[in-house]
């Protein structure tokens, strides 16, 4: 993939340069998220320009969104645009509907009705299940890349973040997912509770993280009850905020492989994420002797939405 990155954020004028040689754009390729808009010009497989703007669904109006796009598309061809994520929720641009599983990973596209801009738009439909009750807007299409890459791929994928996602794939298709709700959980207890006092921004000792795993995953009361322990070691013995940091992580991470040990035990895993936090689980993952393949955000988001606009080719 090359990347001839112009990185911009906010929204003033003229912020992107002009080129003297035009690009070659073929479609253009939306990772539409709740806080930013990410853009890559493509020309087929590569992405040869990429813009970041912090126009984020969560806040646009919904007649908002064909200008942002036009601003962050400026001085580009009007070439088919293919968006994944929120801005096909509810409260985005219009609502791309969920498809119940079993589904392929690339569901359905959605047409944004005018042609905004001169250019035909698309968004990718996310995945729901009834039952348990599950959605996803966003992580089908990273699931797709990784299978466009690896057709062959059967077993899980991890996808962790906010809501960190396990999804079931067999035979090309998303098979069934869950939702646990750990990175939340981690944002809220160290950058709102008492602990963000103990908690270090940064930074990780991994011996205390796969300690903090193991005991969680074993003994799941010890780990709750000691949250409030971490608080009382800093005041009383002095805790490094690093390694409060690894045991929170640590006991999250080994609460979530407990709950989601079904989905792991016996499985070809592959994480899905950003580096740092991917490390963490295929760490944690391989203590469990569960040894886990690692793909990068932004190539299985690319690899997903090139195999989008293949589809939306063929059915033109």
């Amino acid at each position: 993939m090359i990347l001839g990155a112009c990185l911009a954020v906010g929204n003033p004028a003229n912020r992107f340069p002009k080129r003297e040689t035009p690009l070659t754009i073929d479609w253009i390729a939306a990772d539409w998220g709740t806080t930013n808009l990410r853009l890559w010009a493509m020309s087929g497989r590569n992405a040869v320009e990429a813009r970041v703007l912090d126009r984020g669904m969560g806040g646009l109006r919904p007649d908002e969104f064909a200008p942002v796009l036009a601003d962050g598309t400026a001085g580009w061809p009007a070439v088919p645009v293919i968006a994944s994520g929120m801005v096909g929720a509810r409260q985005g641009w219009i609502e791309a509907p969920y498809v119940a599983v079993p589904c392929p990973a690339i569901p359905h596209l959605v047409p944004v009705p005018g042609d905004p801009g001169g250019r035909p738009v698309r968004i990718v439909a996310g995945v729901s299940q009834a039952g348990p009750a599950d959605v996803m807007r966003g992580e089908e299409t990273q699931v797709a890349g990784l299978l466009s890459l690896s057709p062959e791929f059967d077993g899980i994928v991890c996808l962790p973040g906010t809501h960190t996602k396990w999804v079931r794939v067999s035979a090309g298709e998303i098979c069934n997912f869950k939702s646990l709700m750990t990175g939340e959980l981690f944002g809220l207890i160290a950058g709102q509770s008492v602990l963000r006092h103990t908690v270090a921004t940064e930074g990780s000792n991994p011996q205390v993280f796969l300690a903090a795993v193991s005991d969680a995953m074993a003994r799941p009361e010890r780990g709750f009850g000691g949250l409030f322990q971490l608080r009382a070691e800093a005041l009383l013995g002095d805790l490094d905020p690093i390694e409060a940091r690894a045991r929170l992580s640590g006991t999250l991470i080994g609460w979530e492989l407990a709950a989601a040990k079904p989905w792991w035990l016996g499985c070809d895993v592959t994480v899905i994420g950003a580096p740092s936090l991917s490390a963490l689980y295929a760490e944690a993952l391989g203590a469990q002797g569960v040894p886990a393949a690692r793909m990068a955000v932004e190539d299985a988001t690319l690899a997903g939405l090139a195999a989008a606009h293949r589809q939306f080719l063929a059915t033109s």
